[in-house]
């Protein structure tokens, strides 16, 4: 039990540090980092809000148009590849599959550089549109497609057959019939697949480049200064980075749990 609740305090000390320190003064936080604000203030968020660059506005900008767009890209992409799969005999589906699970076994650095080139030959290094192409491949893709397969083997034939009998397509059951079926799997892969895209440095700032754009985790790290540190906008700029994502989570919080839920029960 005690290991337990160090562990939990070891997950959740880095968020409290972040949200008390984000309203205290620079005296304050060098004075003790892990006290709770006794005179909250504004001034660290309208600081960060009130830089010239803007890093926070066209950070949290960026990122969420990278995130929308891959993830609206990777799930009628991963689930409609998934429902190809679901229906596949038994040991061309698990070739497929161990093939997908390189995807998620293989470290992203080690593809890093075949990606740039890759990018670069079609004319889309140092782009948004790169950047976004980058996030449909790899374990990104893989993950979905797992998460899918998982729900998508659980639909009855006969529900498929039906349909087919009806005179639906293959598109038409997937898109009217399956996709319905497979909500809670959706938002699953939605809420882990923003989460992982929007707190991805590597790919923002090898493939966009330091001068060609940011996202909000590459603004964070140009807001690090080099020879002296501004604690109290530091933190600022922390807090309202992590606005999005858990309103985000919160949003479709239903949904989430009733995925994992169905998963437990299968």
């Amino acid at each position: 039990m005690t290991a337990a609740i160090v562990l939990v305090l070891l997950f959740v000390s880095p968020i409290y540090l972040t949200i008390v320190n984000a309203f205290k003064t620079e005296d304050a936080i060098v004075a003790n980092p892990a006290a709770p604000p006794v005179h909250p203030t504004l001034g660290n968020l309208s600081t960060a809000l009130g830089r010239p660059d803007q890093l926070i506005q066209l950070g949290l900008r960026n990122s969420l148009i990278v995130v929308v767009c891959s993830v609206l890209l990777l799930i009628p992409l991963g689930s409609a590849f998934s429902f190809w799969i679901s229906r596949r005999r038994t040991r061309p589906r698990a070739v497929i599959l161990a093939v997908l699970a390189a995807g998620l076994m293989i470290p992203p650095q080690v593809v890093l550089l075949p990606t740039i080139r890759i990018l670069a030959f079609l004319g889309l290094d140092h782009s948004y549109p790169g950047l976004i192409l980058s996030n449909l491949g790899g374990g990104y893709f893989s993950f979905a497609v797992f998460v899918y397969v998982g729900f998508m083997r659980a639909v009855p034939d006969e529900v498929v057959e039906a349909a087919r009998l009806d005179g639906a397509g293959g598109l038409r059951i997937w898109w009217t019939i399956i996709m319905p079926l497979v909500r809670p799997a959706t938002a699953t892969v939605a809420i882990f697949l923003s989460l992982w895209i929007w707190n991805d440095f590597l790919n923002p700032q090898f493939i966009l480049g330091p001068l060609q754009g940011q996202t909000i985790t590459t603004g964070l790290y140009l807001s690090v200064g080099q020879y002296q540190m501004d604690y109290g906008q530091l933190f600022g700029i922390m807090f309202l980075a992590g606005i999005i994502p858990v309103a985000g989570y919160l949003l479709m919080q239903k949904q989430f749990v009733a995925g994992l839920t169905a998963g437990s029960a299968k």
